[in-house]
């Protein structure tokens, strides 16, 4: 059976919520993953209208805040207790657009105490995890890459994810955001993916450039150095039948660094069909894996 699959909104980084899902459903894909920041302030209702006539359904949403600790490289408060309040906030917003879940990051603990923020941390995903309930949505938990991590969680793997559920209470609204880019190294993560994918709200899909040049250097599905095919028929196998939604970072200058050959350079629709197409052929690729 032909996976299903999605684009998020950062791919498109130029574009605006309206053009991309006229793009993407123009391409045929089944899902939209939704970033906060494309929408406009006031503009809720209109833009929800735009949705639903789109026929595309929502993959995982990113909020504005997308963190509980803060995240240096993306400012935002630095008190984690408003950044839960953001949070609140975003997961009021979105939960008209359905998302199948809303990403969430820890944020860094880095040169603090590491119980401290790991506490700041669960007493967080309780709050949002009770908000996420009342509203039907599921907060999705993204564990970030060990690599240059640091300034990002405190969770690297889907291991150390699930543990911070369970100190969390596992809680019904509590899940996890699986990103190929951000767990392909990761030693056990085929074990992981079998023994987790029932966690999971959301994938995001992109290819690890090695060597990388900044945390917004990804590839297009094959061009990197993760074994994407292997991954793929691993969340299949595991039972993952939600979309695949193709996450593509690739600093044209928006964050500090314009990288040569950015991806975020190609015209949008170009660069759609050549993310599905090498989607496409990695999907391929894993079945025969």
């Amino acid at each position: 059976m032909a996976p299903r699959t999605s684009v998020s909104e950062i791919t498109t980084l130029a574009s605006s919520f309206a053009d991309d899902l006229r793009l993407y459903a123009d391409a045929g894909v089944d899902a939209v993953g939704i970033w906060e920041l494309k929408l406009v302030e006031g503009g809720d209702a209109a833009a929800l209208e735009l949705l639903q006539a789109s026929g595309l359904e929502t993959a995982s949403a990113v909020p504005a805040v997308p963190s509980i600790l803060p995240l240096p490289l993306l400012g935002g408060p630095t008190d984690p207790a408003e950044r839960v309040e953001a949070l609140c906030a975003s997961l009021e917003r979105l939960a008209p657009f359905r998302p199948s879940g809303v990403v969430c990051l820890t944020g860094t603990g880095a040169g603090g105490d590491a119980d401290a923020a790991r506490g700041v941390v669960v007493d967080g995903l309780r709050t949002l995890a009770r908000e996420a309930e009342r509203l039907g949505l599921t907060i999705a938990l993204e564990p970030y890459q060990q690599r240059d991590g640091e300034p990002w969680s405190i969770v690297h793997s889907l291991g150390d994810a699930v543990e911070l559920i369970l100190d969390a209470g596992d809680p019904p609204g509590l899940g996890i955001q699986f990103d190929t880019w951000h767990l392909w190294s990761s030693p056990t993560v085929l074990d992981d993916v079998a023994e987790h994918a029932g966690r999971f709200a959301g994938v995001h899909v992109a290819d690890y450039r090695e060597p990388t040049r900044s945390w917004a250097d990804r590839v297009l599905p094959g061009d990197g150095v993760a074994d994407l095919p292997r991954l793929l028929r691993a969340l299949d196998e595991a039972g993952w039948e939600g979309p695949y939604d193709l996450e593509l970072f690739s600093d044209d200058g928006t964050f500090g660094t314009a990288l040569e050959g950015s991806l975020w350079a190609i015209d949008p629709q170009q660069l759609v069909e050549q993310a599905l197409e090498s989607f496409r052929r990695c999907w391929e690729a894993s079945l025969v894996a």
